[in-house]
């Protein structure tokens, strides 16, 4: 008796043969219902920040669509600039237009050339100033599934943005909760500058490595932080923040008798030795290939009259916007606006950002990134969307937001949503040059 019990219980706790349904209660023979799919473990906790971050900014798109057609502008507009047939053009103009030309003609490299005295700009132009990882990517994605250039700047766009969506919830939940985390990913939805988000442009792509990249390094993982700075290094010049970041956490990482038990050593000068050279191997060979190791720079100075002068841009555009005046460079008055006000809560931003104590590679990460935004004379209406990488700041809002009951974020969300329509997308496309 003893034994046929143990027998009983061990066929009854025995998984099911493949290929032979098994149903309580003698039901053998009905086949079984197959199983809703579900995700994978791992992908789980993501669900919640995606859907938050994908519905917060379709609605986003569309109240900017909404506005496009309202006003129509876009038709009267050059293609290149701003314009085109369809509202879904306007997100492939300006800087879009550059990289579709990398992607569909690749580079030419030619030597400088000068344009005549007087203008504002000194040299031509030439695509090279357009880091080539994105339209890589670009060219790429269209010769696999066969969609145009448009179709998959777009589309790689978009799935970066989640990527990126997904790498700033892991960061901000790994600090301060998951709940706080979900929030962060829509807050980044719904913040100024995110209308090039679902554009043709690289800020997507190279949030998603950058908060992957910080992610790897408060998890100790070493070779892929170094790798992922790497890759950044041929998105956008900007990384040199995140290369700077990744090298400063590493050097602190070797410096302490704890870090380098816990890190051991061969990982963080692995991240140190590779992070930058993604970044100083394409400038070099711009460099090399325009007969001028300065080329880039030159180039962006006297091609875009983008250059670092320690402020002196941005004091220039306050002063002038506090008395009601536009006598700078690149004067947009309603862009300009709202820059200012993000440029004023900054600070506070900061602080508190640094109340909560983030690791030295968040910190060092997004000080450069602002330092360099502020302290370079470029279009002062984009400053916005130049402060998108600066995910960290998100941090302590989304902790405070935390607090609040979903009803109450819903109608947070909602309202941004749809207000960043405006803001964030048709400010800057069509109010501005993004």
């Amino acid at each position: 008796m003893s034994t046929a019990r143990s027998d009983a219980a061990t066929d009854s706790a025995m998984p099911d043969e493949p290929g032979e349904p098994h149903e309580p209660d003698g039901r053998q023979g009905r086949p079984r219902m197959p199983r809703r799919p579900t995700l994978p473990d791992g992908l789980r906790p993501y669900r919640a920040p995606l859907l938050l971050y994908g519905v917060t900014k379709l609605v986003g798109l569309t109240v900017f669509a909404v506005l496009l057609e309202a006003a129509g502008d876009y038709r009267e507009k050059q293609p290149r600039f701003g314009g085109g047939a369809h509202w879904w053009d306007v997100l492939a103009t300006w800087d879009g237009w550059w990289y579709l030309q990398v992607a569909e003609k690749g580079y030419d490299p030619r030597p400088l050339e000068p344009l005549a005295p007087g203008g504002l700009f000194t040299v031509k132009q030439n695509s090279v100033a357009f880091f080539p990882l994105y339209p890589g990517l670009i060219r790429g994605v269209s010769e696999i599934t066969g969609l145009g250039l448009f179709g998959s700047g777009i589309l790689v766009s978009v799935l970066a943005s989640f990527v990126a969506a997904a790498g700033i919830y892991a960061v901000v939940a790994t600090l301060a909760g998951v709940r706080a985390g979900t929030i962060a990913a829509g807050l980044w939805a719904v913040v100024p500058g995110a209308g090039v988000e679902w554009a043709v442009y690289s800020e997507s792509l190279f949030v998603a490595i950058a908060a992957w990249c910080c992610y790897c390094v408060l998890k100790g993982r070493w070779l892929t932080a170094g790798l992922l700075a790497f890759v950044a290094g041929l998105n956008r010049p900007t990384s040199a923040a995140l290369i700077g970041a990744v090298g400063l956490a590493a050097l602190v990482t070797l410096a302490r008798r704890d870090g380098r038990r816990e890190h051991g050593v061969a990982g963080p000068v692995y991240a140190m030795v590779v992070a930058p050279l993604g970044l100083l191997t394409y400038v070099a060979w711009v460099g090399l290939s325009m007969g001028d190791l300065t080329a880039y720079f030159t180039l962006q100075r006297e091609g875009w009259a983008h250059y670092f002068d320690f402020g002196a841009y941005t004091a220039d555009v306050l002063g002038n916007t506090a008395v009601g005046r536009h006598d700078y460079l690149f004067a947009f008055s309603v862009p300009d606006l709202i820059a200012v006000q993000v440029v004023l809560a900054l600070p506070f931003l900061i602080a508190l950002m640094l109340r909560k104590r983030p690791p030295l590679v968040l910190v060092a990460y997004t000080l450069a990134s602002v330092v360099t935004v502020l302290g370079t004379q470029q279009m002062f209406g984009n400053t916005p969307r130049y402060l998108l990488p600066c995910f960290p700041l998100l941090l302590a809002p989304a902790a405070a937001l935390g607090r609040l009951r979903w009803p109450s974020l819903t109608v947070l969300f909602t309202t941004a949503a749809v207000a960043s329509g405006w803001y964030a997308h048709y400010v800057m496309f069509e109010l501005g040059i993004p």
